[in-house]
């Protein structure tokens, strides 16, 4: 009789019984419901409780470093054949296309207004409607005052663009066994990360203390803030995540675990910071420039 646990002679693996895909459920839920009890209040909570945040945040980032160990792990034992390689490929691709379906409804949302917003000013006026159809004859709203994109926007444009360019040149590098310069322009890469990111808590910053979308003639246009702060918000959030991602690819090669001939993790990661840019040229020119 034939050995049950003898290897299998094909090139897919088999996952192993994982708890990660259900502690990552719990977790996001946890953080997500706690991030509404932080901003608004939640179970008879006051506004402000943030533990709860914190708590599931705390096992997403778990999550995170354990689910990566394991796919690393089961690279060096040698379970990530040709077959299974297609595969994670597949799977990466499929993953950026679901998020490029999550910008393509806030970019709805925006186009619409920007192009449609007069129409919404013909409605028959009921209770303070009236009041928001002013606001709505012009896109931005009356009332808003925008950023310059010509300074905080524009530098974060060439940060992020400048980004590419280093990715792909440590790419480049490690595929030529460069593994020097993979390191340092990884290494760049992930500073220009951090210093996206510090522009934006910064820009944010400036924004909440008075400067867009706060003055009372913009009152009834809380529309146009709600759809910038979730788009610029959400690839601000990809940023941060990218940043991350390639960090760990940095790990990664410090420690020599990637080759001319396998570094799937760094090829992943380098499609999510392309798509992140693209994202933010598109963010840029419409929300910054043309529609603002």
């Amino acid at each position: 009789m034939a050995d049950a646990h003898a290897k299998p002679q094909h090139d897919y693996h088999l996952v192993d019984p994982s708890p990660w895909p259900l502690i990552a459920s719990f977790s996001a839920c946890i953080m997500f419901v706690g991030a509404v009890m932080w901003m608004k209040g939640l179970f008879g909570l006051p506004e402000g409780t943030k533990w709860l945040f914190f708590a599931g945040l705390a096992g997403v980032l778990f999550t995170m470093y354990g689910w990566w160990a394991d796919v690393i792990k089961e690279s060096k034992k040698g379970d990530h054949t040709p077959v299974v390689g297609i595969g994670l490929r597949y799977g990466m691709v499929l993953f950026i296309a679901s998020e490029v379906m999550f910008f393509v409804s806030f970019f709805w949302m925006f186009f619409d207004m920007a192009i449609f917003n007069e129409a919404r000013t013909i409605i028959p006026e009921v209770g303070n409607w009236a009041d928001t159809a002013t606001a709505w004859q012009t896109w931005p709203p009356k009332g808003v005052e925008l950023l310059d994109p010509w300074s905080l926007p524009l530098m974060n444009t060439v940060i992020l663009l400048l980004s590419g360019t280093t990715l792909t040149w440590a790419h480049h590098a490690l595929i030529g066994g460069d593994r020097k310069g993979a390191k340092l322009g990884l290494l760049i890469t992930v500073l220009l990360g951090v210093l996206f990111t510090g522009v934006q808590a910064y820009e944010y910053y400036h924004i909440l203390h008075g400067h867009l979308f706060f003055s009372e003639e913009a009152a009834q246009s809380k529309l146009y803030g709600s759809i910038f702060f979730m788009t610029t918000g959400f690839h601000g959030f990809h940023v941060l995540v990218g940043t991350i991602f390639l960090a760990v690819c940095l790990l990664r090669l410090y420690a020599g675990q990637m080759t001319p001939q396998k570094h799937f993790g760094l090829e992943a990661a380098a499609w999510y910071w392309h798509f992140v840019d693209v994202v933010w040229l598109f963010l840029f020119v419409f929300m910054y420039v043309v529609f603002g």
